[in-house]
């Protein structure tokens, strides 16, 4: 068993989140957790809101509210949202607590104190009309490089290359299209430079792993070529204070130093609220400890070089050496799990222009696993996608319902009519032992591929022995068994379905999770096979507002593998454990879209 650590990237608390946000970071990690915790893994899953930075003013202000107000209001949404998706966080918190906000300074100040903070003057982008700082990804322009128009004042992404704000052509605000003023200012930059030889080796090794998507090792590689010092504080009232610069009430660290600091603050503040403080360590401190970190690919970045160098800079591995704090050497992430990005009817989600659905919305109106089935065979794996109405109902239909589905319905009532309980078999034949034979040997299969982060293909092979099984059915034809001499047949052909459908419903359950305990309780009458999440509001650590978190018990898990039916049970008469679709929800959608 080993330990691992599931570090999902927090959702930004300046709205709700959409689809195409929880199909890059949400479902595909807790799809993994939940399968290596059935492998007998020892899982920790962490996250939390984002709610530092200067979006966050600037959607404070368009509401009229403060921006802690709005941290609140959103972070109630997207807690609720998550949790009716079925992610299982061991912990879901935010930025905002006093454990995260000291576990934060305590980074900067090892991270500084070994010599990998550089103390610079450089240009700040400000807003003419507002006299704040212009974040980074709020300034676009034309890449110097490649001459992209749409390049951002951190990166460009289409050639990959790292920008700064005065690299770019003709520089526009995002917010309201004015064009900024750059302004002397001081500030604190992490000395990447002293810290690339690590990076470059620590790559070179997660090369050589053979683990890594290929975007995300190539595209991480390809920036550490042009590396260079990167602003780590900011001008600005709403964040993190900056250890040293108390007395400067504008200052504040960069919002991306501290949110990825959050997977470290999320795991300390969860073994605090566990009982054992220290109970944190055994992910972070042990070299077999493994970690790894889910995202979309636009914060690789972020989490293949901004992360592993202040944690290189912390543990002071770099070319300055150093020593590490009270933390003590923390491990670097095992692997990038970047997925590409979801588009929506072909075009890049925007609310403004009413190409969205949000999360809260698509449950309220669909099925949780009809939308964890589409992000789980047809999501941004490893190359973009698109999702569309037309393609949503046809996989849910044509797939969920229609083969998975109509499966588990069509053995149970077939049960129900002959038997009322699951039979015991007789003497199996060999189409009878083909079939358990092929759906045991996909345990390895799939649970190999979950393990991969191979989503796709994992779903795919269940899918493929739903059609196996299916095909069992039309060859044995158990609904022509009418004559007394067949009804032992009968009884093991029945019982050869229940089994495989347990079985499969066991291969499902970090996909489907809400019909899985459905479906086991059907065949076995348990029905825990996936533990849910809840919502607790909590106090504090350090005295500061309370707020609501994510967490859940999910230490008795059942196992990966076979799951035993046991003949005598009583099988109720089904309902259909999938809602088929009507093809009439895409115009109303579409209209929905373009109202």
């Amino acid at each position: 068993m080993s330990s691992i650590l599931s570090a999902v990237a927090w959702p930004y608390a300046n709205g709700p989140r959409h689809i195409g946000h929880v199909a890059g970071f949400g479902v595909p990690s807790d799809i993994f957790s939940r399968y290596m915790r059935m492998a007998g893994h020892d899982v920790l899953m962490v996250s939390g809101t984002d709610e530092h930075g200067t979006p966050i003013l600037v959607a404070a202000d368009a509401a009229g509210v403060t921006p802690r107000e709005l941290a609140d209001t959103n972070n109630a949404i997207i807690v609720q949202d998550l949790v009716n998706l079925g992610l299982s966080y061991d912990l879901f918190t935010r930025t905002t607590t006093t454990n995260h906000h000291e576990v934060a300074q305590n980074m900067f100040r090892v991270v500084r104190d070994n010599g990998y903070m550089i103390e610079q003057t450089t240009l700040s982008a400000i807003s003419p009309s507002t006299g704040r700082t212009l974040p980074d990804r709020y300034i676009e322009g034309i890449c110097p490089i490649c001459k992209y128009d749409g390049a951002r004042g951190d990166q460009c992404d289409n050639c990959g290359n790292q920008l700064d704000p005065t690299d770019l052509i003709e520089p526009r605000s995002k917010i309201n299209g004015e064009t900024p003023e750059f302004r002397e200012t001081t500030h604190w930059f992490l000395d990447l430079p002293a810290l690339a030889d690590e990076l470059g080796r620590w790559l070179d090794e997660r090369e050589a792993s053979g683990t890594w998507r290929p975007n995300v090792i190539k595209f991480s590689q390809h920036i550490l070529e042009e590396i260079r010092p990167r602003a780590m504080t900011r001008d600005i009232d709403w964040g993190i204070v900056v250890p040293g610069w108390e007395d400067q009430p504008s200052k504040r660290l960069y919002v991306w130093f501290d949110a990825v600091i959050g997977y470290l603050s999320a795991s300390i503040e969860w073994a605090r609220r566990s009982g054992d403080p220290e109970a944190w360590r055994k992910w972070w401190n042990d070299a077999d400890a493994r970690s790894y970190y889910f995202m979309g690919k636009d914060n690789i970045v972020f989490h293949s070089q901004i992360w592993p160098a202040e944690l290189l800079a912390y543990n002071g591995q770099g070319s300055r050496g150093g020593e590490p704090g009270d933390y003590g050497v923390l491990n670097l992430p095992t692997e990038v799990v970047s997925s590409e990005f979801m588009t929506m009817e072909g075009a890049k989600f925007s609310s403004s222009r009413g190409v969205v659905i949000y999360v809260g919305d698509m449950l309220a109106r669909y099925q949780v696993d009809a939308l964890r089935y589409f992000i789980a065979a047809a999501g941004p794996e490893n190359q973009d996608s698109d999702f569309t109405w037309s393609e949503f109902v046809r996989r849910t239909n044509g797939e969920l319902v229609a083969a998975w589905g109509n499966l588990v319905n069509r053995t149970a009532a077939m049960i129900v009519k002959n038997f009322g309980e699951i039979p015991a078999p007789g003497p199996l034949a060999p189409e009878d032992e083909t079939l358990l034979d092929a759906v045991g040997q996909g345990f390895e299969t799939v649970g190999g591929l979950i393990e991969q982060q191979r989503f796709r293909a994992a779903i795919g092979e269940a899918m493929r022995l739903v059609s196996e099984t299916n095909k069992y059915v039309a060859d044995t034809e158990p609904f022509k068994m009418k004559a007394p001499e067949q009804r032992e047949r009968l009884g093991t052909v029945l019982h050869t379905l229940a089994q495989c459908v347990a079985n499969l419903n066991v291969m499902f359950a970090p996909f489907l999770p809400h019909s899985a305990n459905a479906v086991d309780l059907m065949f076995t009458g348990r029905g825990d096979l996936a533990p849910m999440p809840r919502i607790e509001q909590v106090e504090d650590l350090g005295g500061g507002p309370g707020y609501p978190i994510i967490t859940g018990d999910y230490s008795q898990v059942p196992p990966w593998g076979p799951r035993a039916v046991t003949p005598g049970m009583a099988i109720a008469k089904p309902t259909p454990v999938f809602t088929k679709l009507d093809d009439s929800i895409v115009d109303d959608e579409l209209a929905r879209m373009s109202s």
